[in-house]
């Protein structure tokens, strides 16, 4: 491997991981008397009861969101009703993660940290922290199946498709204060991960961060890639800032079918090529990058004048995130590698198709078939930036073995 390091940033988490549970789910809003008619996505999450509510809201319509929550003693209150797992989480801490999995080593940029996050934190991945002493604010990440259903007073919910939600209160990562040894590990990065500027909510002090980081970033070697990582925004007009300050810096910039939606303002067939090849151009027209990718559950594309030189790190990035769905954290570089023979969803590969010919800059890879008794939906955006990472440090040694014969 080259001595370039890949830097990811720029801040984790600790995660609360709820054990799916319609019972607790149902017992739950019979206590607090919740009815349909009540469901909604948007509103504030202040107790447990909006919480529920919302994560009802969500579940009825099968999608995927991240939330603000009033504190974190609603986070742990409503974990309390169920069976949890304590993970890491954050888009950089994930991303790490995966590439220890392929014996990958990475720098990873942390705003807070405990001892769940040393003791989870593998030693092949380098901390460096901003963080002034321990803090712990959880963040609860319920991942609902398809076909879920809650008994309601008024009558029933059940959910069409699996996916995640986020709710945490997390002081340090709304502050992101960097950490004074950033700009010496981007002078000698090969490729840079941002993230996380979402959950911040003071814009003077996002802006200032903003200001940092483009001054650490002068410290990146030319060839080196930046690659930004979007979110759900707990304040939706800062992804406007960021995207100001931050575009002429980004070589790559990656987004869910989420975040798709949200740019475009309505919802997209992700299996119908006119609905997804007009969303793509809506989403250019606002994000204007070498290479905008878009990674959903059925196919990922990258559009863009340099797309096509990123061709294996999609097809890397989706079959990483396709073995982290069917065997969870733990897999090796092989059976990632043994995900490659497995069949593809052909409604994703004619999308791609379809896609391809509209876009000549267009590279699409479709998503894998796969049919798993309990698959992980959790972080599988963050699975894909590690597999699209891990196809880069590769490509990258290789160019810097061939230099040095």
């Amino acid at each position: 491997m080259s001595d370039r390091q890949l830097v990811l940033g720029l801040g984790g988490t600790v995660d609360f991981e709820l054990r799916w549970d319609s019972a607790v789910i149902e017992r739950l809003a019979h206590e607090h008397r919740v009815r349909r008619h009540e469901l909604t996505p948007s509103a504030p999450v202040v107790d447990e009861r909006s919480l529920l509510v919302t994560v009802l809201a969500f579940v009825a319509a099968g999608t995927g969101a991240e939330r603000f929550v009033a504190s974190s003693e609603v986070v742990e209150g409503f974990a309390s009703h169920f069976a949890y797992d304590v993970t890491l989480g954050g888009t950089g801490v994930r991303a790490g993660l995966v590439l220890d999995s392929l014996g990958i080593p990475s720098v990873q940029h942390l705003v807070s940290i405990d001892d769940n996050v040393r003791r989870l934190l593998p030693s092949a991945i380098t901390i460096l922290s901003s963080a002034e002493h321990d803090t712990l604010d959880p963040h609860l990440i319920v991942q609902y199946p398809v076909g879920a259903t809650v008994r309601l007073l008024d009558g029933d919910i059940v959910s069409p498709a699996a996916n995640r939600l986020i709710f945490a209160n997390d002081p340090p990562n709304r502050e992101m204060a960097l950490a004074a040894g950033l700009p010496d590990a981007l002078a000698t990065a090969s490729a840079f991960l941002i993230s996380g500027f979402n959950t911040m909510q003071d814009h003077a002090l996002l802006e200032q961060r903003l200001d940092e980081i483009v001054l650490a970033m002068r410290r990146l070697p030319d060839d080196a890639l930046v690659y930004y990582e979007d979110a759900g925004f707990y304040t939706r007009a800062f992804a406007e800032t960021v995207r100001g300050r931050l575009l002429p810096h980004i070589d790559v910039y990656g987004m869910n079918e989420d975040e798709l939606q949200e740019y475009v303002g309505h919802a997209v067939d992700l299996l119908d090529a006119a609905d997804v090849v007009r969303a793509l151009g809506e989403v250019q027209r606002i994000i204007q990058v070498p290479t905008l990718v878009v990674h959903t559950r059925h196919w990922a594309i990258a559009v863009g004048a340099d797309a096509a030189r990123h061709r294996d790190a999609v097809e890397s990035a989706v079959r990483v995130a396709a073995t982290r769905y069917r065997l969870g954290d733990d897999f090796s570089a092989a059976e990632a590698e043994a995900t490659a023979a497995m069949a593809r969803h052909r409604g994703g590969a004619v999308l791609v198709d379809a896609v391809e010919l509209a876009f000549p800059d267009a590279v699409g890879v479709p998503a894998f078939a796969l049919d798993v008794a309990h698959p992980t939906t959790i972080g599988l955006g963050d699975s894909f930036v590690g597999g699209f990472l891990a196809a880069h440090a590769h490509a990258h040694a290789h160019a810097q073995d061939g230099l040095q014969r």
